[in-house]
């Protein structure tokens, strides 16, 4: 925790009381602002849920592509046996 430096023209307006009061607000401003804050094992579950939601996407768009492929050159070889192409 960091150590906090109260300036002494502060100090004398506000007393022993009221300075003792405003560190403890200012601490409890620190501590809940560091809830928020990601950790480094936060980074790292996130980061491994990308790379799976990456590589899901990955395998579904092959095999879209691959579907697609195989409707193309149906849709290809209809078209040519019905004009009678060859």
């Amino acid at each position: 925790m960091a150590v906090i430096t109260i300036p002494r023209a502060l100090r004398d307006k506000l007393g022993e009381d009221g300075t003792d009061a405003f560190i403890e607000v200012m601490q409890s401003v620190e501590t809940e602002s560091r809830k928020d804050l990601a950790t480094k094992e936060d980074l790292a579950k996130l980061e491994g849920n990308l790379r799976l939601e990456i590589e899901k996407s990955k395998s579904d768009i092959i095999k879209w592509v691959a579907a697609m492929l195989v409707a193309q050159s149906a849709a290809i070889a209809a078209l040519v046996r019905l004009f009678g192409l060859k």
